[in-house]
């Protein structure tokens, strides 16, 4: 059994893992702000779940509070850390730019602070596809430039990873990354496009359809999410000899997508499918930040932990359509 602190625990994936580690046995110390970037009553729906385990331990600051952070990892001696805790949205970060650097940068800086001074023995940390930004070479590798990110939130995670990998340089912090491809799922986030499309076709709305459909999402369901990072918590990288990069930190960044990019035509046709009502298509133009295609390379994700994504589009989707009908019906669906 082992005390791992998961930021971000109230949010989607944030609560998925740490009910998975309190179900292996582990005891989890959660920290979330249960900001109102989307409805806090979702957030706190998914933290009473989690308050019914006896080895929850949650606690409410924004991780700005550096010194909050610090008294906490004293407190409870905490040797494993996953940060999931970050300002999500590509679009929100046109308008509120400020959120990101003070959540993803500040924030994170004061992550890698206290794992520097507590002893952590591996720090994993949520990346995003995002950072390879407009790349058009399929699938994306790790290996891939990623200098040239098209929204503030993914110049942000990028942010992260050099961080990550200085520490890891100076310190000798073992870090893993994780670069999240399109994740959903019952419990999910409201702000994401299938949560949205969802809630506009059981409402007989029309749906917005950016770049008049011709997209593609390496759309990853959450319980494979959770089942990389489960196993990655127990392998820590190894010092990096590589002489491509010519750096010897314990650092290493991994991929964690499906592997089978899907077009959003088709991903709406599975919501019809299970709502059983058509979508109204309100097709609209590329919306600045966006990407036309995202396409993970997931083989050393494969190659290090022996695993692979696998949950189909309809598969998925059945399970969040069955969730959502269930939690939202009696105020959502239209008659």
């Amino acid at each position: 059994m082992t005390t791992i602190l998961v930021t971000g625990a109230a949010g989607f994936i944030g609560y998925h893992l740490s009910r998975r580690l309190l179900e292996d046995g582990h005891e989890v110390v959660g920290v979330d702000n249960l900001n109102t970037y989307y409805d806090p009553a979702l957030k706190l729906q998914r933290l009473q779940r989690l308050t019914a385990y006896e080895g929850f331990d949650f606690h409410r600051f924004a991780l700005e509070d550096g010194d909050r952070l610090q008294a906490l990892m004293r407190e409870r001696d905490i040797r494993v850390v996953v940060n999931l805790a970050a300002q999500a949205g590509v679009r929100y970060s046109l308008d509120n730019p400020r959120a990101y650097i003070d959540a993803n940068v500040v924030g994170f800086l004061n992550v890698l602070e206290a794992c520097r001074h507590h002893g952590v023995e591996h720090l994993i940390y949520a990346s995003s596809s995002s950072v390879y930004g407009a790349n058009t070479q399929m699938p994306f590798s790790t290996g891939h430039n990623v200098d040239h990110p098209v929204s503030l939130y993914a110049a942000t995670k990028k942010s992260n990873e050099l961080m990550a990998h200085t520490y890891s340089h100076l310190y000798g912090l073992p870090v893993t990354g994780l670069r999240f491809f399109t994740v959903y799922g019952p419990w999910g986030r409201p702000d994401m496009a299938y949560y949205l499309f969802t809630q506009a076709i059981a409402q007989r709305r029309p749906i917005k359809v950016f770049n008049h459909g011709q997209m593609k999402r390496d759309f990853t369901y959450i319980d494979d999410i959770v089942e990389g990072i489960a196993r990655l918590l127990e392998h820590r990288p190894a010092p990096n000899t590589s002489p491509l990069t010519g750096s010897a930190a314990p650092y290493k960044v991994y991929n964690i997508g499906n592997n089978k990019p899907v077009e959003l035509g088709r991903f709406i046709e599975v919501i019809e499918q299970r709502l059983d009502i058509p979508a109204i298509r309100d097709y609209q133009p590329m919306q600045p930040g966006d990407v036309p295609e995202t396409y993970a390379d997931v083989d050393e994700l494969i190659r290090d932990v022996g695993f692979r994504p696998s949950t189909s589009i309809e598969e998925g989707l059945g399970r969040f359509i069955d969730w959502y009908t269930g939690y939202h019906q009696p105020i959502s669906v239209a008659p």
